[in-house]
């Protein structure tokens, strides 16, 4: 059995245009892929070793949480 696709947002612009280069999309949609796949198995690596899931999900909000912008202006 296949998994369904993730249905990844459009992605904007900080001027909320659209992101609509197919290239730059498709490098998106497999980071996203990737990450969640990443998320998942830490995730279920937790709980096999008796981590609560909500620490767990608290966690892995706190790293994207402290993610950092070096674009930023």
């Amino acid at each position: 059995m296949t998994k369904p696709e993730q249905a990844w947002p459009k992605w904007l612009r900080d001027d909320g245009s659209v992101v609509s280069c197919t290239e730059k999309v498709k490098v998106m949609t497999e980071n996203f892929d990737e990450l969640k796949q990443i998320a998942q198995d830490a995730l279920e690596d937790g709980l096999l070793m008796e981590v609560s899931e909500q620490q767990m999900r608290d966690a892995l909000h706190q790293l994207v949480d402290a993610l950092i912008n070096p674009y930023k202006k």
